[in-house]
């Protein structure tokens, strides 16, 4: 389980589809949305139109909080059987981006993960979302210094987005694993070298951004197979991040041969 909890300001429900299906919450220099649990309507459809219904839901139930597609900064996708289609994924993916032009602004932050769902549906996602109320608050995409981007390899999302708001900076890093610049994966059948290069990349996002491990505050760590955590838990405590806040996750990443993956987010306020 993971809560996405806000203090101090009014957050009323997004109800769509005759259910919760997020939040809308502002403050005086944007409003925000949080959206979960969205799949697909037709469970019988192929897996192309279930994955571009997953997108008209997000479009349809943040209309009801005013906004739409292009106020993404992060999405979530939880995609069953993944490694038997992420291409195909990618390539509705790539469909829903075209025709809304995603491809012309802010290309959001983004996991891709393999997890099955009570449905039985293709995918399940989240997303959350920003609507500046003027120019005080702006959200642009941070390239990795250690990785190309992930559109060199036909992957839309962005390695990682900031927002920067007059109270703080944050910056979203998107589900990062063991790929060497030019988009190949690296460190084959080697878990701790995996997980090594992994958080050196993460590092170098947060070092470009004048951020650090200390100003992390949510991270998940996707491990492969269940017995790659202490191998993470090892590596944490030699590098210092045994108290950054961390669920660990048994799930497959994007490709069969990557065996760790980490997303997270970090935040410092502003004097």
């Amino acid at each position: 389980m993971q809560i996405c909890a806000v203090e101090g300001i009014n957050a009323r429900a997004i109800e769509f589809n005759g259910r919760t299906a997020g939040v809308f919450y502002e403050d005086e220099y944007a409003e925000y949305a949080v959206l979960g649990g969205l799949s697909p309507r037709d469970r019988t459809a192929g897996r192309t139109e279930q994955t571009l219904d997953v997108f008209r839901q997000m479009e349809e139930a943040l209309n009801r909080a005013g906004m739409d597609f292009s106020h993404v900064v992060r999405t979530w996708f939880y995609n069953n059987r993944l490694l038997d289609w992420y291409e195909e994924f990618n390539r509705a993916r790539d469909t829903f981006f075209e025709s809304r032009g995603v491809f012309d602004r802010l290309v959001p932050a983004s996991t891709g993960i393999g997890s099955g769902n009570r449905e039985h549906a293709a995918l399940s996602a989240r997303v959350f979302a920003i609507r500046p109320k003027g120019d005080r608050v702006t959200v642009k995409d941070i390239p990795s210094p250690l990785q190309c981007s992930a559109q060199d390899y036909r992957s839309s999302f962005s390695r990682a987005v900031e927002v920067d708001h007059p109270l703080f900076r944050q910056v979203i890093v998107s589900g990062t694993a063991s790929i060497a610049p030019g988009g190949e994966s690296v460190h084959l059948g080697d878990i701790d070298k995996q997980t090594e290069l992994s958080l050196d990349v993460i590092e170098a996002i947060l070092k470009s951004r004048g951020m650090g491990w200390k100003d992390v505050v949510r991270s998940v760590a996707y491990f492969k197979d269940k017995d790659y955590a202490p191998h993470y838990e090892k590596i944490a405590l030699r590098r210092g991040l045994a108290i950054m806040p961390c669920i660990g996750i048994q799930a497959d990443v994007c490709r069969d041969n990557l065996l760790f993956e980490m997303e997270l987010d970090a935040a410092v306020l502003k004097a």
